[in-house]
């Protein structure tokens, strides 16, 4: 029986070694005279990860641009690199460790990030060697890596000009936290998962009266933490008791009933509580109506001192019991089934707490105008059509706040911890404690002090 006629794996291997042996994907040595760029830098795949047909169909298409432009006399680089994958990157090493009895509190946080890095060094050449096996024509002489020494000088840099212009600042707002990797998660790192949970309306007492205000939740664990009742403006069944005040079941708490905008009549009962410590939208009532914060669940995932009797449980526990109170002392009115999405940390599947957090923030109001007033004079145009509706006019104006620090536990690894008295970097040691950029702030930065052909 005769072989097929063509084996890639026979052929395909030793001609990519005679091309990147030639040296030709280098624009350096091209031959003849080169005068025109012509530069791709690779959006880095995650070091952790393998490539699928995305990586497959946007390599091919970086490819051929580059090997187009090549032959047509530019000095065409394509500069390869890997991102460092943080919480991927230490959710893989901690597995291999806990297959050696150990976690990575036992083991230290300097012992753990020389752990990182020898996995780095044995296994951080996988994905490169996918994007070889694609024919990718890069000069593998520039290849980058986001925690190198070139790329983490970039961003000190650019974090320093960016603070001075007051685009950075460091406060308190509401963010997606992992109580599972003791970190903020960006919002593209949470995955929504459509979950049938309970929708419990809880009698919330009129003070003064026998009367009381009903109110749905999904989470009744934190209405110990609730500042206050909101009722949308416009809604007739409420407007004679906006000034009000309830007290809060089972901590005896009086919260008055405010009226908000954003306070959806249609859901439950109209009425909805407000934990601004605990819920994003609720943060936004809260810093309207100046409403203050009270934590009752950690970064552990566990309630606090401000839970009262409830403290050092977890939240499903918490919630058990509380529901037991609710129920005995004739508060729990209804509890029915409810299909909502619950937010989940992508990487290790944990749900998400919101929290508020002490972190680097960019502030991208007027930035975010600029961009709604020229999409809006149509200066430039978006396809698909679609796609300007809902960036542009549902979620742009909201998007001023993204936060780019984040918690790992190798976070004070040289890459991107700032220190005080290097870089010319004149922030305070209490500003830059504990800074780790997120992932999508130095990417921007990846093509930084590289020898791009000019």
């Amino acid at each position: 029986m005769s072989e097929k006629a063509y084996n890639p794996s026979l052929v395909e291997k030793e001609v990519y070694e005679r091309w990147e042996k030639s040296g030709y994907f280098n624009p350096d040595k091209l031959p003849g005279k080169r005068t025109r760029p012509f530069v791709v830098s690779m959006p880095p795949p995650n070091v952790t990860g393998e490539l699928h047909l995305g990586h497959a169909s946007r390599t091919a298409t970086q490819d051929t641009l580059i090997r187009y432009h090549r032959m047509r006399g530019f000095r065409a680089l394509w500069v390869p690199g890997t991102d460092h994958a943080g919480i991927a990157t230490q959710i893989v090493v901690e597995r291999l460790i806990m297959k050696q009895g150990l976690d990575r509190h036992k083991l230290g946080r300097e012992k753990f990030l020389q752990r990182v890095w020898e996995w780095k060094k044995q296994y951080g050449a996988s994905i490169t060697n996918q994007i070889r096996s694609l024919g990718a024509s890069c000069d593998w002489s520039r290849e980058a890596f986001t925690m190198d020494k070139e790329r983490s000088l970039a961003v000190r840099t650019a974090f320093k000009q960016l603070y001075d212009d007051g685009l950075i600042y460091r406060g308190k707002r509401i963010i997606s936290w992992c109580p599972r990797c003791s970190s903020a998660i960006s919002d593209l790192e949470v995955k929504h998962v459509e979950t049938t949970g309970k929708l419990y309306t809880i009698r919330y007492p009129l003070v003064g009266t026998t009367k009381y205000i009903s109110v749905a939740t999904t989470r009744p664990e934190t209405m110990l933490g609730d500042t206050a009742i909101a009722v949308h403006p416009h809604d007739p069944r409420y407007k004679k008791f906006i000034g009000k005040k309830v007290t809060v079941p089972l901590i005896e708490r009086e919260i008055a009933i405010i009226a908000d905008d954003a306070v959806e009549k249609d859901f439950g009962t109209g009425a909805v509580k407000v934990t601004p410590a605990h819920d994003p939208l609720d943060f936004e009532i809260g810093e309207r109506h100046t409403l203050p914060h009270i934590q009752v669940i950690d970064e552990g995932g566990k309630m606090t001192k401000e839970a009262g009797i409830f403290y050092s449980m977890s939240v499903q526990d918490a919630r058990r019991m509380a529901l037991e109170h609710l129920e005995k002392d004739g508060h729990l009115e209804s509890v029915v089934d409810y299909v909502h999405n619950v937010a989940h940390c992508d990487r290790c599947g944990t749900v998400i707490e919101p929290l508020i957090s002490e972190q680097w923030f960019m502030s991208m109001k007027s930035l975010a105008q600029d961009a709604l007033k020229i999409v809006r004079q149509k200066k430039i145009e978006i396809v698909p059509q679609v796609e300007v509706q809902r960036v542009f006019h549902l979620n742009l104006p909201h998007c001023f706040y993204p936060y780019i620090s984040s918690q790992r536990f190798e976070k004070n690894c040289e890459a991107h911890a700032l220190p005080p008295s290097r870089y010319a970097l004149r922030l305070t040691a209490s500003l830059i404690q504990h800074l780790y950029f997120d992932t999508f702030f130095y990417l921007g930065y990846f093509l930084h002090y590289l020898e791009v052909p000019v």
